[in-house]
């Protein structure tokens, strides 16, 4: 059984390869009477689009998003909403070696041996194209959740970390990076472009917080909102660790360092210090939540590594094609977008329940 869908009340399904015609979402569950257009969805989609700078892929696709369905006067009717993506720059010639051999680190091997059949250009499903549809869908999401902040940055590429004394928001959207230090970016020029000349590849730490999340939305145990979180963001290619506040920081921490103390608020609680990253008991604060998100550096490299064929036989492999030279950067409006769509299930369910 393969599983395609992603939350409860709030639902979106993604369709479609990396080489194929097109790709997209149904996004299901959402209510009614939301404006609703292309152009909500589109500069969501210009963030996370590839060929915009020499540190990303340079595959030119323009991502322009159709809706399909759903929409009716400019509105959200309640059923299903169809956004199509089109395909128009693949090269699936360069995928010639990779139908031979499996890339290690990528998912070639593991589809196989689940499928005993993988398409092998560009990685099919498992390719980071599918995330565009994600992002369209993490669209509407937001529409959905209108009070709700949702800001992710890079907080460090290849073990090299910005300066958090000098966070500038303004500078996420300012550099090719979505680095809040510009320092810090300066330095990732060169880092990255290294990487990519030495046909090789970087990895990442994406932070992201969404502020305006109401005290009571979440759930106990099975629904909590920190482990919806989780799954959402480790859900997207090359994640390999989500942390929500201080993580596995906390673990080095005494009970009363840890604990987020309060003093009486004008509306509620005021807290002194967020470790638990907005959320305690799976139900959130109203603090901001924060998740960090560990991006592994892009699999497909120029660089030869040992790897097997099909038949089994020993060999060598070097990715031809157009790659992101560190996954993580586009990574960024991808993991808002994964942020939001739980945020937008979440409202929904803490509705159905408590009104």
């Amino acid at each position: 059984m393969s599983y395609n869908t992603f939350g409860r009340v709030f639902r979106f399904t993604t369709w479609g390869e990396s080489h194929g015609p097109a790709l997209g979402a149904v996004v299901d569950g959402c209510p009614p009477g939301i404006a609703l257009s292309e152009a909500d969805i589109q500069p969501w989609l210009d963030r996370r689009r590839p060929g915009q700078s020499r540190f990303t892929t340079q595959r030119r696709e323009p991502d322009q998003v159709r809706i399909l369905s759903g929409v009716f006067e400019g509105r959200t009717t309640g059923t299903p909403i169809s956004l199509m993506i089109e395909n128009v720059d693949q090269r699936s010639k360069d995928y010639s070696e990779v139908a031979l051999a499996y890339r290690p680190g990528h998912a070639d091997y593991a589809y196989d041996a689940k499928y005993g059949f993988r398409d092998y250009r560009g990685g099919g499903r498992s390719s980071a194209r599918e995330t565009a549809a994600r992002v369209a869908a993490g669209a509407v999401a937001r529409l959905v959740v209108p009070q709700v902040r949702v800001r992710a940055w890079v907080e460090a590429i290849g073990g090299d970390a910005v300066d958090p004394a000098t966070f500038d928001d303004a500078a996420i959207d300012a550099n090719p990076f979505f680095c809040p230090d510009p320092t810090a970016a300066a330095r990732w020029e060169e880092k990255v472009d290294a990487a990519r000349k030495a046909g090789s590849s970087l990895g990442a730490v994406v932070v992201c917080e969404a502020t305006g999340v109401p005290a009571g939305w979440g759930a106990p145990l099975y629904a909590k909102l920190d482990s919806e979180l989780a799954a959402a963001c480790m859900s997207i290619n090359a994640v390999k660790g989500v942390e929500i506040g201080d993580g596995f920081a906390a673990a080095a921490l005494s009970g009363e360092q840890n604990a987020d103390a309060m003093r009486p608020g004008a509306d509620g609680p005021a807290f002194l210090a967020n470790h638990a990253g907005g959320i305690a008991g799976g139900i959130a604060t109203g603090q901001p939540i924060r998740v960090r998100v560990a991006f592994k550096p892009t699999s497909s490299i120029l660089t030869p590594v040992p790897t097997v064929t099909r038949e089994g036989s020993a060999t060598e492999i070097a990715t031809k094609g157009r790659h992101d030279p560190c996954v993580g950067i586009r990574g960024v409006p991808v993991v808002e977008a994964m942020v939001a769509l739980v945020l937008a299930d979440q409202a929904l369910l803490h509705r159905a329940q408590c009104g």
